[in-house]
């Protein structure tokens, strides 16, 4: 009897949320997955020994859950969950009330009465954390605290340990020993992740692939152009072509999971399915045997679509290289990962099988096998269902152990039983669309790619220029720049995807690019002080009134000095929005007939950061004529400054409790009745912190008093 082929690929990856300089979890989601997913995954497979898997890990996601497991990773989120609640700041109360929360309303935060209570408080609060504080004591932050790492906890752990059982059957009032508890029992979790991968692998349960390092668009990392292939007439970026950064991420993929687990893996997911005839000649020299991606790609490259084309191997050669590729069934997997957490586990799993077994009819009834790939995220989906998807999945493997018909298989072992059909060239796209309009093409993702060039070309120029062996850091300097070669950053970036936490990925991103110059002993570009995302403007201003005539001492010496001055000042309301904590309050600014004056207001005293620099670009005249001041905070109370005008000239500036400056409008090159255009930046230690405003430009008018408004 034909039989059909079952091969699931779950896909484990989270970004790469580490700062390498400093140590730092920006974000906190390596680890809460790994509560919850990773572990399970697998583990549910002990009880249906006829189910094989394909489990696909990316390299740069062990790294971090190892570094979890060893309890070195430096993560402030954790750290949080685990200060006694009587001792928190009222900034870490804030911080807990805005990250603690974001987890799926019903099936995680409800599932728990008294978290479900805490999250109804704070909505009556209008997600205000000033006010939210004051109707959170501290009993009912310990128990926020508590549930928030709790309800991410593996259905394995909650159901057969003890200890988790009573403190769930609890509900409330948790103590600091509960606390403590539930802290040590996070780092037991996750110290079980890799091991029990290891364990299936060995017994031959489970077939473990890989995808490049730190997850990249290969395609578009050999070649942004090949996005014009796909999609003719894209807006596409200046050209990024470094095929031999692709090598890299596939390279130390390949060594490091044969590092980890005793040998090199035969298979590859490439990131989001994207694939190219250059990506994939680079996987096969590499090592790869097999690779995947979606059908869609696979009608694209047939040039239409076929119902049974997917349901076969294709080996593709080309000039002397070749690897077997398996194509996913795109509509079956996308049921899984959107619809079936919303029906009952028992009609979702019967709904699956029969749907597999009537994909399958037209393939069978020519006496052929069938292979049948379900590949789709190991993680994400999960909190969307019941019980974090287990009812749904024991439902399933139950009824494919009892199906004669269906061998669930990895896709080692399918792609040795069936003959492949032989594939001369493949379409350039991923699994969306068959394209890479998630990546590239938006105005965001573009900037995204224009500033990944400058600091990738800074690399190469800055190794050129050195000795031999090359500046002290460049291996850092590299490393960031891979990191921020992967697909996460834009994902976020473009129309297509929302999260709460977009503001720390493009922060994020552009640290890490901001790292690579400051390892590569190069400041970094003004560029990175902004964020790439275009969001709606959350600054208020008011323009200027009348002419200012300021003293340049540091102080609010009076406030009729910048009576006159325009205002913009940063909203409030940033800072719970998007998780980014606003230095610069506020900015005052005007001129009269000969100076230009600015006032910078923060909100924090300046001597409570150290290496502090402030930078100010001014352009005027028409072509631009730019001009930068630089003041450094020096303790223990004032600061140093130095001006490159346009047009040269004497300045005043004098940062105490304020920064004010003075600047000869004849200096910066803005003749009378011009406008001015500012940018301001804060930096600490090279780092980009903070700008106002955050994207364009505060304008200010040249013209003499006269003609300034009464």
């Amino acid at each position: 009897m034909p039989q059909i082929y079952l091969c699931f690929l779950w896909h484990m990856h989270q970004p790469f949320y580490k700062d390498l300089i400093t140590g730092q979890y920006k974000l906190p989601w390596t680890r809460m997955h790994g509560l919850k997913d990773y572990y399970g995954m697998v583990r549910i497979l002990r009880d249906f020994p006829r189910v094989r898997q394909t489990f696909n890990l990316v390299p740069s996601l062990i790294v971090q859950l190892e570094e979890y497991a060893s309890g070195q990773a430096a993560d402030p989120f954790l750290a949080c969950a685990a200060k006694p609640a009587e001792d928190l700041t009222g900034e870490e109360q804030e911080f807990i009330l805005q990250y603690f929360f974001q987890a799926n309303v019903e099936r995680l935060i409800r599932r728990y009465p008294r978290y479900g209570q805490l999250y109804d408080a704070l909505r009556q609060t209008q997600r205000d954390l000033s006010r939210a504080r004051s109707l959170f004591n501290a009993q009912a932050f310990r128990d926020l605290q508590v549930l928030s790492q709790l309800a991410w906890f593996d259905e394995e752990f909650l159901a057969t340990d003890p200890e988790l059982r009573a403190l769930v059957a609890k509900q409330r009032d948790y103590s600091l020993e509960d606390q403590a508890f539930v802290i040590a029992k996070e780092r037991e979790i996750l110290a079980r992740i890799l091991p029990v991968y290891r364990e299936f692998a060995a017994r031959g349960q489970i077939e473990i692939s890989t995808t490049p390092f730190y997850h990249p668009i290969l395609p578009l990392l050999c070649d942004t152009a090949i996005a014009a292939v796909a999609h003719p007439n894209i807006p596409l970026p200046s050209r990024f072509r470094f095929p031999q950064d692709a090598r890299v991420q596939l390279e130390r993929a390949r060594q490091f999971m044969a590092e980890r687990f005793g040998t090199p893996p035969a298979g590859l997911w490439p990131s989001e399915g994207s694939v190219s005839d250059e990506a994939l000649a680079l996987a096969a020299e590499v090592g790869f045997r097999w690779a995947a991606s979606d059908d869609g790609v696979l009608a694209r490259t047939l040039g239409g679509f076929e119902p049974t084309a997917a349901l076969r191997p294709y080996r593709w050669h080309r000039q002397g290289r070749q690897i077997t590729l398996v194509f996913r069934h795109h509509f079956l997997s996308d049921l899984i990962g959107f619809v079936y957490s919303r029906m009952d586990p028992a009609a979702a799993a019967a709904d699956f099988l029969g749907r597999v077994h009537e994909t399958c009819r037209p393939m069978l009834a020519k006496g052929r096998d069938a292979l049948l790939a379900v590949i789709l995220d190991g993680e994400n989906a999960w909190e969307y269902y019941e019980r974090n998807g287990r009812p749904f999945l024991s439902e399933l493997y139950r009824r494919i152990s009892e199906d004669e018909q269906i061998c669930a298989v990895t896709v080692a072992e399918a792609v040795a039983r069936l003959e492949p059909e032989p594939l001369e060239h493949i379409h350039p796209g991923s699994w969306i669309n068959a394209n890479f309009d998630v990546w590239i093409g938006s105005e965001e993702d573009n900037l995204a790619w224009e500033y990944l060039l400058r600091a990738r070309e800074t690399l190469e120029r800055v190794e050129a220029e050195a000795p031999e062996g090359g500046p002290k850091h460049a291996q850092l300097a590299r490393e960031e720049i891979l990191i921020a070669e992967g697909s996460d950053w834009c994902w976020w970036y473009g129309p297509e995807h929302t999260s709460a936490n977009r503001a720390e990925f493009d922060q994020l991103y552009r640290t890490h690019l901001a790292n690579a110059y400051r390892a590569l002993g190069v400041p970094p570009p003004e560029e990175l002080s902004r964020p790439i995302l275009r969001l709606p403007p959350l600054e208020l201003h008011l323009p200027p009134t009348g002419p200012v005539h300021a003293v340049i001492d540091g102080e609010v010496t009076s406030f009729f000095e910048w009576l006159g001055a325009g205002l913009w000042k940063a909203d409030p309301r940033s800072e719970a929005m998007h998780g980014q904590r606003r230095l610069i309050r506020e900015v005052y600014y005007g001129a009269d007939s000969d100076n230009f004056y600015l006032r910078v207001d923060f909100d924090v005293p300046p001597p409570r950061m150290p290496k502090l620099e402030l930078r100010i670009r001014l352009e005027a005249g028409q072509p631009a004529q730019r001009s930068v001041v630089r003041a450094r905070w020096q303790q223990p109370e004032a600061a140093v400054a130095e001006a490159d005008l346009a047009r040269g000239g004497s300045f005043e500036c004098v940062w105490r409790r304020v920064l004010e400056l003075r600047l000869p409008l004849a200096g910066v090159g803005a003749d009378a009745g011009e406008t001015l255009r500012v940018q301001i930046s804060l930096w600490q230690d090279g780092l980009p912190m903070d700008a106002l405003p955050a994207q364009g430009w505060i304008e200010c008018s040249t013209a003499p008093p006269a003609e300034w408004p009464l």
